[in-house]
């Protein structure tokens, strides 16, 4: 059964934006709380590009594309341009969230502060293993897979963060399709199709950024052997 959706939802605020400059949004999002923490009320795109080594054209072409924000020999109003990335990206909306999946990287996540930093409330964690069934991670339950349709139905669920066995995806894939939630944050590195039914999808590899790392560093090695042999 899908879900009602209890909460309204704001109408889209931007056109068609490339990911490149979507992916750039959280890292503005980082920057820009850690100026206002220390005091910084206005910050120039030259600024701005010497911190986040991004250069400053494409600073204002990103920001360009939410409206620009900035002003002529003024630069940015930190909080203010804090709030207007914070609106884009969806923080503060009252999304929220359930981890499927109650092992190490699912208690993890569960126990940092990122959610609650990014304004999502984790509801609740599941679970097959009756060893940790009941018991309560952070400030959620972890409740038996047996109760996820239910418990969705009576919850208005935007986002099922999986940090499960490969060997059971493809079955919490088809479950997740059918209860209609619309957002997946997957750390299973599998990726079912039982997923392309209109969800948005995240696919975290953290493999895939352990191996760049290594390359960059094989990289860096093969160029300091080179110019040793010159």
């Amino acid at each position: 059964m899908k879900q009602e959706n209890k909460r309204q939802m704001p109408a889209s605020a931007a056109g068609e934006v490339s990911p490149a400059v979507i992916k750039r949004l959280p890292r503005y999002f980082r920057y820009l709380r850690e100026l206002i923490r220390n005091g910084k009320l206005r910050i120039s795109s030259g600024e701005l590009s010497e911190m986040m080594h991004v250069t400053a054209s494409q600073i204002r072409q990103d920001l360009n594309c939410f409206g620009g924000f900035g002003q002529q020999g003024y630069g940015y109003n930190v909080n203010y341009l804090y709030a207007k990335i914070c609106e884009i990206l969806g923080v503060g909306e009252g999304f929220h969230a359930i981890v499927i999946g109650a092992g190490n990287l699912g208690k993890a996540l569960v126990r940092s502060p990122m959610f609650e930093k990014r304004g999502v409330d984790i509801l609740a964690l599941f679970d097959v293993d009756q060893a940790v069934i009941g018991k309560v991670v952070g400030d959620a339950r972890v409740h038996d897979m047996i109760e996820l349709e239910r418990f969705c139905e009576r919850h208005t669920v935007d986002i099922a963060v999986l940090t499960l066995p490969k060997a059971y995806v493809a079955d919490v894939a088809e479950r997740l399709s059918a209860i209609g939630i619309p957002g997946i944050w997957n750390f299973t590195g599998s990726e079912p199709e039982a997923f392309a039914s209109g969800a948005v999808i995240e696919n975290v590899h953290i493999g895939d950024s352990l191996m760049t790392l290594c390359y960059e560093l094989r990289q860096r090695e093969l160029a300091a052997y080179e110019e040793k042999e010159t």
